[in-house]
C-alpha cells in the first residue's frame, strides 16, 4: 500500500501555504514592534527561508535515521542542535544584510530568545510529523513484506495440496486397470484412454487457480466416466444446477476431489446401486455446492488419511480466508458435504 501521488501532493500544498502563512504572520508582527515594511519582509523571507531550508535538511536525515517514539531525548537534542543552527547563520545573515536600519542590530539581539523559541517549536513539530510520517512508511513496507510473503506461502501451499489430490486417484485407477486386463481387456483400454484425458485436463486446470462451475463439471465428468468403468452399473450419478451456478467462479479440481470422498464412503464395502447426488446453485451471493453419498454408520468404513476433505477445507482456508466454508452432516442413511463459494472478489489475497 503505496502513499498516492495526490496525498502527497495535497500535502506539499498545505504545507506551503502554512509556510506563506507564517512568513506573512512574521512580517505582520515585525511591522507592529516598529521596523520599516522593508525590513519586516527583508526578516521574515530570510529567517523563514532558512528555517526552510533546515527543516527540509531534519526531514531529510529522518529519511535515513527514524527514532522510536521513546527515544525523545535524542530527539528533543537533534531538535535543539538544528534549531542552534539556524540563529547562528540567520543572526548572521540579517545583521549583514539589515546593517542599514537604525536601532535594528539591538532589536535582533533582544529578539533572539524568542526566535530560537519559536523556530524550536516549529522544528519540534515538523520533527514529530517527520518520525510519524517515516514510521508510517516503514510499517507499511513491513506489512506489503509480510503479506507478500504470506502470499507466497499460501501459492506454495494450494500448489503443494492440488499436487496432492491425483496421485491417490491416480494409482487406485491404476490398479482398477491391472484387474481388467485379464478378465475385460477392452474395458481395460477404455479406462486408459479416459485416465489419459482426465489427466491431461488436470494438467491444464493447474494453470488456472479458478475456473467456471461449468469447466469443473465438465472434468468430474471425465473423472465418473473412469469410475463408472471400475464400478459398472454400481455407480449412479445425478446432478441438479441452475443455469446461474455454471457461470460462477470456484477453485479448480474441487469437485472431484469431494465426489472421490463421496464414491469411496458410499460404495466400497456395498455390493448394490448406489446413488450420488450434486446440487449446485446460487444463494446469496455464495455458490452452494452439496454433495450426497449413502452412509451405513454400522458399516466398516474404508482406511484412509482423510486427505480429500481436509485438503478441501484448507484450500477454502487459504483461498478465502475462512472455516466456515465448509459443512459435513451425517443424516439418516445418509453423508452430507456442503461447501460455498464466495463471489472472486472476495479472495483473502
Amino acid at each position: 500500500m503505496h502513499v498516492s501521488l495526490f496525498s502527497v501532493r495535497r500535502f506539499l500544498i498545505i504545507f506551503s501555504i502554512a509556510w506563506l502563512v507564517l512568513i506573512t504572520d512574521h512580517a505582520l508582527v515585525l511591522q507592529w514592534f516598529g521596523l520599516p515594511w522593508t525590513a519586516a519582509i527583508s526578516d521574515s523571507l530570510i529567517s523563514n527561508a532558512l528555517l526552510l531550508l533546515i527543516a527540509i535538511l531534519l526531514l531529510n536525515t529522518f529519511r535515513y535515521y527514524v527514532p522510536d517514539m521513546g527515544q525523545y531525548m535524542s530527539v528533543l537534542g537533534m531538535v535543539v542542535v538544528f534549531t542552534l543552527f539556524w540563529l547562528l547563520i540567520s543572526q548572521w545573515l540579517l545583521g549583514l544584510i539589515l546593517i542599514d536600519y537604525a536601532n535594528y542590530k539591538i532589536f535582533l539581539h533582544k529578539s533572539l530568545i524568542i526566535r530560537f523559541s519559536i523556530a524550536f517549536l516549529i522544528l519540534g513539530i515538523i520533527a514529530m510529523i517527520g518520525i510519524i510520517w517515516f514510521n508510517w512508511q516503514d510499517q507499511q513496507k513491513n506489512e506489503e513484506r509480510k503479506s507478500d510473503a504470506e502470499k507466497l506461502a499460501k501459492e506454495a501451499e494450494l500448489f503443494k495440496l492440488r499436487q496432492q489430490l491425483q496421485p491417490h486417484f491416480l494409482f487406485n485407477s491404476l490398479n482398477s486397470i491391472n484387474a481388467l486386463i485379464g478378465a475385460r481387456p477392452e474395458e481395460a483400454r477404455k479406462m486408459v484412454q479416459q485416465l489419459s484425458d482426465f489427466l491431461r485436463g488436470s494438467i491444464r486446470k493447474e494453470e488456472n487457480q479458478f475456473i467456471t462451475f461449468a469447466e469443473e463439471l465438465e472434468y468430474l465428468q471425465l473423472y465418473l466416466e473412469i469410475e463408472k468403468v471400475r464400478f459398472g452399473y454400481r455407480l449412479k450419478t445425478a446432478t441438479d444446477v441452475t443455469p446461474e451456478a455454471l457461470t460462477w467462479k470456484m477453485p479448480s479440481l474441487l469437485l472431484q476431489t469431494l465426489m472421490e470422498n463421496a464414491i469411496k464412503f458410499g460404495l466400497y464395502g456395498t455390493t448394490g446401486e448406489v446413488l450420488i447426488s450434486l446440487q449446485a446453485k446460487v444463494d446469496d451471493n455464495y455458490l452452494v455446492v452439496s454433495i450426497e453419498n449413502p452412509y451405513d454408520p454400522d458399516m466398516q468404513t474404508p482406511k484412509g488419511t482423510g486427505f480429500g476433505l481436509k485438503s478441501v477445507r484448507r484450500r477454502l482456508y487459504l483461498l478465502f480466508g475462512r472455516n466456515d466454508l465448509i459443512e459435513i452432516h451425517q443424516q439418516a442413511g445418509s453423508f452430507v458435504v456442503i461447501f460455498r463459494v464466495p463471489a472472486e472478489e472476495k479472495i483473502a489475497f
